[in-house]
């Protein structure tokens, strides 16, 4: 769209939104009293062809975004000098704090949170993706089916929990089926194995509980679930074993560039000087990216909340299940002509909406994941969660599983994903400064694509400081599998109780409802990575996941945390310094 039609588009949403070109990039300018109008204004400015991204500058009348930082500050990290620095200890920024550890590198990683994972990388419902709703020319195609393939390998190197029991897809009429088979021959072209129509008798054998109402459906054979704080947890353990650096409660305050490099980076903690930065901040990418000076697009958050049942549940689904993408609402029925054909079109279109909204998955710790939803909120910090909320996708997820209850939901949270208004991936270098790389936009399938980000981001990292000058060699002590820790749970009884007579902790059960041991919990306050704080335990090796939600286990949890860290039980937090859960003794 030619700057002057689009201004006059624009006009007609805010006669404030002004729009400008520069660097390549379509920027928006202007006040205005609702966000809904940020949304629609942006999304009308989007033009792939002609522009890199658009750069939003709109502000909401009376809101400002508050940025929640560290209370720590301190100089810990002050005038300390290192080959890459990694902005976000999300699960992309760990994925390439491994791959770069293959090197002998100086890595650092800084995370504003009390632990990596601290956003939406553990917000999500764990799901690898196939892929097979993404355009062939996105980054989330090539990255979605990269990481994909990588999984397998990845899980068992870091002992992380992964099944492979596909996704299926649920079809109601012979005309949606028909949709499917053109999603599935589309599929092929984009590189996706795997992937089958079948008849509600065929989906049963996979799926013991497809709906009354399913007449048949697509299984798709490459889909799988994780466990992604565990996923991103062990992706940073492992890359502190092989000589990286994960500094926690750090956050990037300003930059300081010359020549068109980063040459400083101001924390909460000190001042670091990079040779080169990575950028991978989630919900903030556009922000670090703004300080860099090589910003090309804009982080509209959005929001998703996602159900966790009682295990007693967890039968209800083998795989990852949800009804087609293609159903079309009666509003939408209305007002397309009463054919086939015009009918498929419709239902292909509708199937390209920026939230997949999987269902139901069944997780691999036993439980059913149920959601989410997709909410624009102009608030990058929200992860409020609401009952109206909860109660529509209840009532939305019964069409599936008629027998789901509000009451076999034993939590529930809500993420903020970190989508552009391109919706795609920006995995670049910097354009106007060299010494950045950009992986932003990193919203579903970000868990899956971040181990193929991870990769090409220490290729390029690589080859950059080798056209610099720098001499990097291999870093030949570099061991992928990561230290292995007993889980009691998966463990036979032989297993169990050889384990017991070596150590007596492995004995003690903290958790009734994870079965997990003093021992477990011992294990994660002295990994490479131990995070002496009751959310860090339970992230970790699960104690409080049960349906009592903690109730029993938290003050014994709190006890070790407090014996091992060696402080007083009134400092164990339950995340932040400041989530105090008690104060002072009474007896």
């Amino acid at each position: 769209m030619k700057l002057e039609k689009l201004q006059k588009e624009l006009l007609k949403i805010d006669s404030n939104i002004k729009a400008f070109e520069k660097d390549d990039c379509i920027f928006l300018s202007g006040e205005v009293d609702d966000y809904s109008k940020v949304v629609k204004a942006c999304e009308l400015a989007v033009d792939k062809k002609k522009y890199l991204g658009v750069v939003s500058k709109l502000k909401v009348k009376g809101f400002t975004q508050k940025v929640v930082l560290p209370s720590i500050n301190d100089l810990k990290y002050d005038k300390q000098e290192c080959d890459v620095l990694i902005i976000g200890g999300g699960v992309t920024g760990c994925a390439t704090a491994r791959e770069l550890a293959k090197y002998n590198l100086k890595i650092m990683v800084v995370e504003k949170g009390p632990d990596v994972a601290s956003g939406q990388s553990s917000r999500n419902g764990g799901v690898v993706h196939v892929g097979l709703n993404f355009s062939t020319s996105s980054l989330k195609l090539k990255y979605c089916v990269e990481g994909n393939n990588m999984y397998k390998k990845l899980s068992e190197d870091l002992h992380v929990p992964f099944e492979q029991k596909g996704q299926v897809t649920f079809a109601r009429t012979k005309i949606e089926m028909l949709a499917l088979a053109i999603f599935k021959m589309g599929g092929k072209k984009k590189g996706i194995d795997k992937l089958e129509l079948m008849n509600r008798e065929d989906l049963l054998k996979i799926e013991p509980s497809v709906p009354s109402w399913a007449i048949g459906g697509l299984w798709m054979g490459t889909g799988g679930i994780t466990c992604p704080h565990k996923m991103t947890i062990a992706l940073a353990e492992n890359a502190i074993e092989n000589g990286a650096e994960v500094c926690l409660n750090t956050a990037v305050l300003s930059m300081k560039l010359e020549d068109n490099l980063v040459k400083e980076v101001v924390t909460n903690r000190g001042t670091i000087y990079p040779k080169v930065v990575v950028n991978a901040s989630g919900v903030y990418a556009d922000d670090i990216a703004e300080m860099a000076n090589d910003r090309t697009f804009t982080i509209h958050p959005r929001v998703g909340t996602d159900m966790i049942t009682d295990k007693k549940v967890g039968h209800m689904v083998n795989t990852s299940m949800g009804k087609t993408p293609f159903t079309l609402s009666p509003s939408q029925l209305k007002t397309i002509p009463n054919n086939p054909i015009a009918k498929i079109k419709a239902m292909i279109k509708n199937s390209k909406s920026h939230s997949k909204g999987v269902g139901l998955i069944h997780s691999v710790d036993g439980n059913m994941l149920v959601g989410p939803n997709a909410d624009e909120t102009m608030d990058k910090e929200d992860t409020s969660t609401n009952r109206q909320v909860f109660n529509h996708i209840v009532e939305v997820q019964q069409e599936v599983a008629p027998n789901f209850k509000a009451s076999d939901v034993i939590a529930y949270f809500t993420g903020v994903r970190a989508p552009t208004y391109e919706e795609d991936f920006v995995v670049r270098q910097g354009i106007k400064t060299k010494n950045i790389f950009e992986a932003a936009g990193i919203q579903s399938p970000g868990l899956t694509a971040a181990p193929a980000i991870g990769k090409d981001l220490a290729t390029w990292t690589h080859d950059y400081l080798i056209n610099c000058g720098y001499n990097v060699e291999d870093n030949k002590n570099y061991n992928p599998k990561r230290q292995y820790k007993p889980v009691l749970s998966e463990l036979n009884y032989e297993e169990r109780n050889e384990l017991i007579k070596q150590n007596k902790d492995y004995g003690q059960i903290i958790c009734r409802c994870e079965e997990i041991s003093k021992g477990e919990i011992i294990d994660a306050l002295r990994s490479p990575l131990p995070v002496y704080t009751v959310d860090g335990i339970k992230r970790r090796v699960r104690p409080g996941m049960g349906r009592c939600q903690g109730g029993f286990c938290m003050p014994l949890v709190m006890k070790i945390i407090s014996e091992e860290a060696n402080i007083p039980i009134e400092e164990v937090s339950k995340s932040t310094a400041e989530s105090k859960i008690v104060f002072a003794n009474t007896k």
